[in-house]
């Protein structure tokens, strides 16, 4: 029987699919390829869908591919796991994950002949791996991760916490129920995945779990989400070898700031003292009060920019040329995308220490900054 631990994360990994639809990512399933062998690459297996590698056919539970192209670039297509667990993430599971992605990448046949017909082009995409986590990931997780640009996303921030206590009680409720049945009628995680699929992405594959004890929490679930129309998860690119998860309990605010100022400069802070963890907060510089949007960075990530022994000079060049200098998000309407661009200096990232009061009236000084 599947534990109440891998319960909540192939949860989490469906519910984070309907969260990402806003920022243009699509769940893919064996009918989005509708090639014939041999330039069929993604197939339905026995327990789900599969993508084709050059080595070896792989699982992809939750596969996406984003509407928009970026400029000189392949469609990317992202493999998302999430794990709801109490311990770390490790090296192991970002191992996996990227000798998943390499395989795929390098399936890099550009034509395919048949004896029947002529050589034709393989249409070719470009895959990533983002690896989501409720409890962090370890040390060497995330220096494999930086180095392989496997993008590690922290769901431990305060404004997660409604997402996972919904999680958590769904996957409770549907365990519980589980314990109680026979061993020939318990439903796979295929089946399970399959009927939330169906409120939340209107993806309607079957087989899919009947038991009602089953199929109410799933229900209750999607409605609490559906109903929860401020939460939200924004991916935003820095200019960086991973991806941000953006955390906002006001999507919507952001969004009709953002509608009316595509680029705007925004002020980064890091809130730390009473947390237990450290979480970054953005708000625009011109308005505070339009919307906040909090994420948190692997430690080794955070280290980097927040290092003491380093002057301010080269940390601020560092911040300003590298990976902290503006982040492009999507924002699906329609059928249309817009992009917005945040934009900061190292002026503007601020720490709040604990005890530190603030304001954010714009004529207010600003605290010292970091370093």
């Amino acid at each position: 029987m599947i534990g109440e631990g891998a319960l909540r994360g192939y949860i989490l990994e469906e519910v984070l699919a309907w969260l990402l639809r806003s920022s243009g990512y699509e769940v893919l399933t064996a009918q989005d390829d509708g090639e014939q062998a041999p330039w069929k690459v993604l197939e339905r297996g026995n327990h789900g869908l599969v993508v084709r590698g050059r080595g070896a056919w792989h699982q992809a539970d939750t596969l996406g591919q984003f509407r928009y192209v970026p400029p000189f670039s392949l469609p990317i297509r992202l493999f998302v796991e999430a794990k709801f667990t109490r311990t770390k993430v490790r090296l192991s599971t970002v191992r996996n994950g990227h000798g998943v992605v390499h395989d795929v990448n390098e399936n890099v046949m550009t034509t395919v002949s048949t004896h029947s017909g002529p050589r034709r082009p393989r249409t070719q995409y470009r895959y990533s791996y983002a690896i989501f986590s409720t409890s962090g990931f370890s040390r060497d997780a995330q220096e494999f991760a930086l180095a392989h640009q496997i993008s590690l996303v922290d769901l431990s921030v305060p404004d997660f916490q409604k997402l996972r206590d919904l999680v958590r009680t769904a996957a409770k409720d549907i365990h519980a129920a589980m314990l109680a049945m026979p061993a020939a009628d318990l439903p796979t995680m295929h089946k399970i995945r399959n009927y939330l699929r169906g409120p939340l992405l209107n993806l309607r594959e079957e087989p899919v779990v009947t038991d009602p004890k089953v199929t109410a929490p799933l229900d209750t679930l999607a409605d609490s989400l559906r109903s929860r129309s401020t939460l939200g998860l924004v991916l935003a690119f820095p200019a960086a070898p991973f991806v941000l998860g953006l955390a906002t309990d006001d999507l919507y605010g952001f969004v009709r700031y953002a509608l009316q100022h595509p680029t705007h400069s925004v002020r980064l802070r890091r809130l730390s003292g009473a947390r237990p963890h450290p979480v970054w907060q953005i708000r625009p510089l011109e308005d505070p009060a339009a919307y906040a949007l909090t994420f948190g960075l692997p430690e080794q990530v955070e280290a980097w920019i927040l290092d003491q022994e380093t002057s301010r000079t080269p940390r601020t060049r560092v911040v300003k040329e590298s990976m902290l200098s503006a982040m492009t998000l999507y924002w699906m309407e329609g059928d249309h995308a817009h992009t917005f661009q945040l934009r900061y200096t190292a002026g503007e990232i601020i720490e709040q220490r604990a005890g530190d009061r603030e304001s954010w009236h714009p004529s207010s000084p600003l605290q010292s900054p970091m370093g």
